[in-house]
């Protein structure tokens, strides 16, 4: 039987022990010698990294049990943290980031020496016997220097193959081991501004011998340089505006050929080591995954006649398509869609068929419990449009009264460069099915949506991500799906000052949640990893030339203007945006007297890997808005302290 509820009142079975008993972390895969390889991260373990192999014949065996951590520090997201070469796994322990070598069915041991060094983002040169790879150098106490490195297989002797650039990613072998490509970029660049890739031959001792930039620079972003197994060097760049497919061929007075113009991302913003959106089939065929409009697609392409064939994928379609690898007639690739969350499928080329051989997240939910997300396009500043996905209210067991119009939870996603997309995330299901809408947004800067859209933001953090979310929530409300007196904001990282910043400098929203945001923009700018040091010069502004920005758009600078109850959540071990960030927030809006509350969570860094401290915010947030809001609680949830709250429920 119905019943009738207020919108956030609602019973439902996506409970929060729900959602992390049974979730994964699926990461990055590869193939060798017919065998698959891929990371499984578990919250209820407390977040260990566990390398996972299915033989040829089905055989699924878990490589690295606890203790080890099968994850790298280098620009402190990591990525690339594993590689495998003739059955012989190659991993960095998180624990201490030495390299070891795992032989199945023995101990893993150690292959470098402990010192102050990251590896990741490796090759194995077969021929030479070495690992070639991404090393960052710690030891001077300042900036760490990342650099080209080769480890010798016995030995662990190491030598170093190219420096003098601030960051380097993707060393790849051609296939007769006779030439090395890799990427190359600088301060303030990210990988998404501008990139450089260089080749050089590999000299008989091992060195590498006139090297040669051969595309790329600060304007034009260079993603996954693979070689086929002819030896022909494949590209993605977006010199187009978009991100597009590239051939180089050296015979040609322009070696540069494009292989078949769209406007499409077939690349990804590089946070990680590792990306993956395409590989070579058996036939010669290239097998890629591309975006458009915020929904992932499948493609033949064939490099020589530049026809692009689509594929059907998934049923419902997959709309999240992710880490793709290839290895002769199979396929496997990260993907999920509206109804699903994300899994590991395995596509046979030939037969087309598809085997799911893990999930992120093992329930199965009831679709009257699952929202649908709408894909939407609102106006917003300087007569542009901008983007994101609406999630209406859903429970099959309630209905709000006559005339109540739900409360609507606009996220902003992190990066800021990066995007969000339209597959089942019950973190997002949590709140529907209680009653609560959600619009998540893609605002001008996101990514998927060609170089212009994610140059929208440069220069402006602060202002049109912060006017997209505003103008998606009250497009909603003009339309009357949602309650404009019920708006409330939330976002981790980049996505937690777009948060605050919104709730700072304008009215709009009445309550906000901030995991792990920025609120001193010129405290980031001095005190962050390499990686990022600089990133806030194409956001911002030069820092400190124009300190003045830094200051005008920092909330902790303006907390006048600030007056609705937020809730921050943070990790202590957190080195990308230190705690003092959260903390300097928190006392100061229970000086000035407004409903503040503060989650610090022991042993997490930037984002949270323990089932305990996930269950415990996603409890926490919806307990503040209750209690902001006046809404019964239909969930037995642990109180969270508010500051300043003068009345509860």
């Amino acid at each position: 039987m119905v019943e009738q509820a207020r919108y956030g009142s609602w019973r439902s079975p996506i409970t929060p022990d729900w959602i992390v008993a049974e979730s994964l972390r699926l990461g990055q895969a590869c193939w060798d010698q017919g065998d698959l390889y891929w990371t499984e991260g578990r919250p209820q373990e407390k977040g260990p990294n566990v390398l996972i192999r299915r033989s040829r014949d089905g055989l699924q065996t878990e490589l690295t049990p606890d203790p080890w951590n099968v994850r790298t520090r280098v620009h402190e997201y990591g990525g690339g943290a594993y590689w495998v070469s003739e059955g012989i796994v190659y991993f960095c322990h998180f624990a201490d980031q030495r390299l070891y070598r795992l032989i199945p069915g023995s101990e893993p041991l150690p292959l470098t020496e402990a010192a102050p060094y990251r590896y990741a983002d490796g090759v194995v040169d077969r021929v030479r016997r070495r690992i070639l790879c991404v090393r960052e150098d710690h030891s001077s106490g300042g900036e760490p220097v990342n650099c080209l490195v080769s480890i010798d297989l016995s030995s662990g002797s190491q030598q170093i193959l190219a420096a003098g650039h601030d960051f380097y990613a993707n060393p790849r072998l051609s296939p007769d081991g006779q030439v090395l490509v890799w990427l190359t970029w600088e301060h303030p660049q990210m990988p998404w501004d501008g990139t450089e890739l260089w080749q050089a031959e590999v000299a008989p001792d091992g060195r590498l011998r006139d090297p040669q930039k051969i595309a790329g620079g600060p304007t034009e972003s260079i993603f996954q340089p693979q070689w086929s197994p002819e030896g022909m060097l494949h590209f993605i760049s977006d010199r187009s505006g978009w991100w597009n497919f590239y051939r180089w061929d050296p015979a040609l007075a322009d070696p540069i050929q494009a292989l078949y113009p769209l406007e499409a991302e077939f690349g990804e913003p590089q946070w990680v080591f590792g990306l993956s959106t395409y590989g070579f089939c058996g036939d010669g065929r290239i097998l890629a995954c591309y975006e458009r409009e915020g929904i992932s697609h499948l493609a033949y392409l064939d490099p020589d006649s530049g026809r692009l064939e689509g594929i059907p994928c998934g049923r419902p379609p997959y709309t999240q398509i992710r880490g793709l690898q290839v290895s002769g007639e199979q396929a496997v690739f990260l993907a999920g869609s509206p109804t699903e969350s994300v899994a590991l499928v395995c596509l046979e080329l030939d037969s087309g068929q598809l085997q799911v051989l893990a999930r992120s997240n093992r329930l199965e939910v009831d679709p009257g419990y699952v929202s649908i997300p709408q894909a939407i396009t609102f106006p917003t500043g300087a007569e542009q449009v901008a983007y994101g996905f609406f999630y209406p209210p859903k429970n099959q067991d309630f209905v709000a009264p006559a005339g109540e119009k739900p409360p609507l939870l606009v996220k902003s996603h992190g990066g800021p460069t990066g995007a969000t997309s339209a597959v089942l995330n019950l973190g997002i299901q949590y709140w529907t099915s209680r009653g609560i809408a959600v619009l998540d947004v893609n605002y001008r800067g996101s990514t998927g949506y060609g170089r212009a859209y994610r140059d929208a933001l440069k220069g402006k953090w602060g202002l049109v991500d912060v006017e997209d979310c505003i103008c998606g929530a009250k497009f909603l409300a003009d339309q009357g799906q949602v309650d404009g007196e019920r708006l409330m904001i939330s976002g981790g990282s980049a996505g937690g000052y777009t948060t605050l910043a919104a709730l700072t400098f304008h009215e709009v929203f009445k309550a906000g949640a901030s995991y792990y945001g920025v609120s001193d923009l010129e405290a980031l700018a001095q005190d962050t990893h390499k990686f990022e040091s600089r990133y806030l010069d194409n956001l911002i502004g030069p820092y400190p030339e124009r300190r003045d920005l830094y200051q005008a758009r920092s909330p902790i600078h303006h907390l006048e203007r600030l007056c609705c109850p937020v809730i921050f959540f943070q990790g202590l071990e957190d080195a990308i945006v230190p705690p003092n960030q959260a903390e300097a927030m928190v006392a100061a809006l229970k000086t000035k007297g407004l409903p503040v509350a503060y989650v610090p969570f022991e042993g997490e860094q930037h984002g949270f890997r323990q089932a305990a401290n996930i269950k415990r915010a996603l409890e926490a947030e919806l307990y503040f808005y209750a209690q902001v809001f006046g809404f019964l609680l239909a969930d037995a949830i642990e109180p969270v302290l508010i500051h300043n709250l003068s009345t509860s429920v």
